[in-house]
């Protein structure tokens, strides 16, 4: 006999294996998300014409869903009618194909979804609202998102490299261990992230607004702002070949922190910011000093 908890892992282990959430499997079944994980937990099961489109949607043989074809339970008794059928009418069952789906989640209204894993979103979720969504450990290098309000969602561990997020608001969300190499902000509003552990490496803020964020132990190198406003930010560790251009700074903090070959012009409200147990090269200093900077708590060290 067909057992339920059997049947559910086998769909958890062929969504996961597609790279797909239960979000969005239901959404091609066109069930609820809640349906899909009570196949999951073995808390009932689908029906065979549902089973039979699950097949395709995952790429597997309907037969995969099935311990034993002995038994002689009713779903058992489907799968293998269906199965001879098929067989002996290949031109009303044609031969399976690899099933792709050009899914798109873009212009969508998204809460407590799990999207973790995912890969090769690119513009597929621009225009849309999420909120406590979760794209743990999820390649999103290359994602392009644009008008879009992200909150309270969780990036952890996510690969950002790449992308290009414009025109967004994103609040309260957790981007810890993230990686933005080479990744584009413009005209976006950033507030109250955590960015802890994040890399930074080539990343580009354009028209930014960021604010009261999380930057603890991130990683700045080729790091560009321009006409960025930097508020309430306390930044730590090392930044190399980074560049703030007509950037204005509103209780901004760099506290034991290591500035090389970093340039500086044209910034507003530069004589504010505080510069606590910092090191920075000849060629650094004499960009802060020309940009009225605050000298104090400098040294200057060779490089």
């Amino acid at each position: 006999m067909l057992n339920p908890n059997s049947l559910g892992q086998k769909i958890a282990t062929a969504r996961k294996k597609a790279n797909l959430s239960q979000a969005i499997l239901a959404q091609q079944v066109a069930i609820s998300p809640q349906a899909v994980g009570k196949w999951e937990r073995g808390e009932s099961m689908p029906d065979i014409t549902t089973l039979n489109r699950l097949a395709e949607i995952l790429g597997v043989d309907l037969n995969y869903f099935s311990d034993s074809f002995q038994s002689s339970s009713p779903l058992e008794e489907s799968i293998h009618i269906f199965e001879k059928q098929k067989e002996d009418f290949p031109s009303i069952h044609p031969p399976k194909k690899k099933f792709a789906w050009n899914w798109n989640m873009s212009s969508g209204n998204w809460e407590d979804a799990d999207f973790s894993g995912l890969k090769n979103l690119q513009e597929k979720f621009s225009s849309s609202n999420m909120k406590n969504c979760k794209f743990k450990n999820a390649d999103l290098s290359g994602l392009i998102l644009g008008s879009n309000n992200i909150e309270k969602c969780d990036f952890s561990s996510a690969d950002l490299r790449g992308s290009k997020i414009h025109s967004s608001n994103l609040l309260n969300n957790q981007f810890n261990q993230c990686s933005f190499i080479d990744a584009e902000f413009n005209k976006d509003n950033i507030e109250k992230c955590n960015f802890t552990e994040a890399d930074f490496s080539g990343t580009e803020f354009t028209g930014v607004n960021f604010e009261s964020n999380i930057v603890e132990r991130a990683v700045w190198k080729f790091t560009s702002f321009k006409n960025t406003q930097l508020s309430n930010i306390l930044f730590e560790g090392t930044f190399e070949d980074c560049h703030f251009e007509k950037c204005t700074f509103y209780k901004a903090t760099f506290q034991h922190a290591t500035i090389l070959n970093s340039f500086f012009k044209y910034n507003s409200r530069f004589k504010r910011v505080q510069f606590i147990n910092c090191k920075v090269d000849s060629i650094t200093y004499a960009f802060l000093k020309s940009n009225q900077a605050d000298m104090t708590g400098l040294e200057i060290i060779s490089h």
